[in-house]
């Protein structure tokens, strides 16, 4: 029981990586006294253990996806802020690309 219900729970927790860890602990700590606790932590563990694969591989995915387009955001920010104020400090006047008139 301690295999399934602390798989989810450490699927819960962890948001899927560590799903794994309560199955495996049942499986080290009672799995050889009892071939049916046995059982069933090995069935959890095995479950878990492709979850938690899943997860940590779409969790990771999604971290790439979001947050490198955030800083390429960020950079073009600073980048153009910078040319538009060496081009003021020269006196010439600058138009930032990729801008929408928001306040005329």
């Amino acid at each position: 029981m301690v295999a399934h219900f602390g798989g989810a729970l450490g699927a819960l927790v962890s948001f899927g990586p560590l799903g794994f860890v309560a199955p495996l602990i049942a499986y080290l700590a009672r799995g050889q006294q009892s071939p049916t606790v046995r059982a069933h932590a090995l069935a959890a563990l095995n479950f878990q253990i492709l979850w938690s694969i899943i997860a940590f591989v779409l969790l990771f995915v999604s971290w790439c996806l979001l947050f490198l387009p955030s800083i390429a955001v960020v950079v073009i920010q600073i980048l153009f802020g910078i040319i538009a104020g060496i081009k003021a400090n020269e006196g010439t006047p600058y138009r930032y690309p990729m801008t929408a008139n928001f306040i005329k």
